[in-house]
Parts: structure tokens; sequence; C-alpha cells
């Protein structure tokens, strides 16, 4: 009985969830390694003094970021119950349709703040159904129809004649990401999204 217990313990750990702790370590040790190359850089060019300033601006960073990535996290894991991935899907449409397409880049657009909450809904949208390029759509229309960053500081620095030209001409790219995502997928069946951590 201990043996098959083990045994089962093994096939688990060898699984799926055993690849993705380990493509998350490795993530961690590159990211490590190469925060201690830079430090090591930072120390050798500028000193010890401009290398504690440097720590001291990455700590701030870091304590201005961890309430968005918390909030990310949360709104992500909340949504992906609160979705029905049927309905989800049957309301978008297909993945490349007109209703989808203008779905995705009307969200996009209207979007707020920075990648902590476009990043997330991203996830949740996967995991309710959403095809791969409803959500290149919606990416691709956050970064460059950014409603958020148009009024904010788009048209208060560079005017509005500069930036009706760049929204009419950005327009088209969303969609045109889209469609040709889908082309993509079709040329290359059985592409697949693969989220962070997945083998």
């Amino acid at each position: 009985m201990e043996t098959g217990v083990a045994a089962g313990k093994s096939g688990e750990d060898s699984g799926p969830a055993a690849a993705r702790r380990g493509r998350v370590d490795r993530g961690i040790l590159v990211y490590a390694l190469l925060a201690l190359g830079a430090g090591i850089a930072c120390l050798a060019l500028k000193g010890p003094a401009e290398t504690m300033v440097a720590m001291a601006d990455s700590l701030g960073l870091l304590v201005s970021i961890v309430p968005l990535v918390i909030g990310g996290v949360l709104m992500a894991g909340y949504a992906q119950h609160l979705m029905n991935r049927e309905k989800t899907s049957r309301w978008l449409g297909g993945a490349s349709s007109l209703r989808g397409l203008t779905v995705a880049t009307v969200a996009g657009a209207l979007t707020p703040g920075g990648p902590f909450a476009s990043f997330a809904l991203v996830l949740v949208l996967h995991r309710a159904g959403v095809g791969l390029p409803l959500l290149v759509t919606y990416l691709t229309s956050w970064s460059v129809l950014g409603a958020a960053r148009v009024i904010v500081w788009e048209i208060p620095l560079l005017g509005w004649d500069f930036t009706a030209l760049r929204l009419l001409v950005s327009l088209p790219l969303p969609f045109a990401a889209g469609l040709i995502t889908a082309a993509m997928q079709r040329k290359f069946a059985g592409y697949r999204f693969a989220e962070a951590g997945e083998s």
C-alpha cells in the first residue's frame, strides 16, 4: 500500500504541476542572476554610494508595484470563477468574427491602468475560452488606443491634431493583429497559448 501511495505521489510530482514548478523556478533563477549581474556592474562602474541609491529606488518601485500586482492577481482569480466559459465564447462569436474583434478592440481601448490589469484580464479571458486572436486584438488595442493614456498624456502634451491623426491611422491595427493571428493559427494548426509556468 505504501509503495502504491509513493508511486502515486511520484507520478503527481512528475506531472504538469511539477513541470510548472520547474519552469517558474528557472524563471526566478534567471531574473535573480540578471539582477545580481546588474548590481555587480553598477557597483563596479558607479561605486557603492550610487549602488545604494539604485537599491533604494528599486525598493521604492517595488513598494509601489506590489499593491497593483496583488490587485491584478485577485481580479484574475475572482473573474475566472465569475465568467461562464460557454456564454463568453458564444457572446463574442468566433475567434476572428467582426463582433469579437470589435468588442476586444473597444475593451482594450477602455481598459485603464498599466499592464497589471490588462495582462491579468487576458489570462482570465483565456481561461474563459476566448480565442488567441481576440486576446491579441485586446492587447494591441490597449497598447495603441488606450483612452486613459490619450486623455491624460497624449492630448495635453502632443495636442488634438497629432492625437487624432495617430488614433485614425492606428485604429485598424488591433483588427489586423487579430486577423493575422487567426491566419497564423490556421497555418500552424495546433498552436496554443501556454500560460506562464506551463510546459
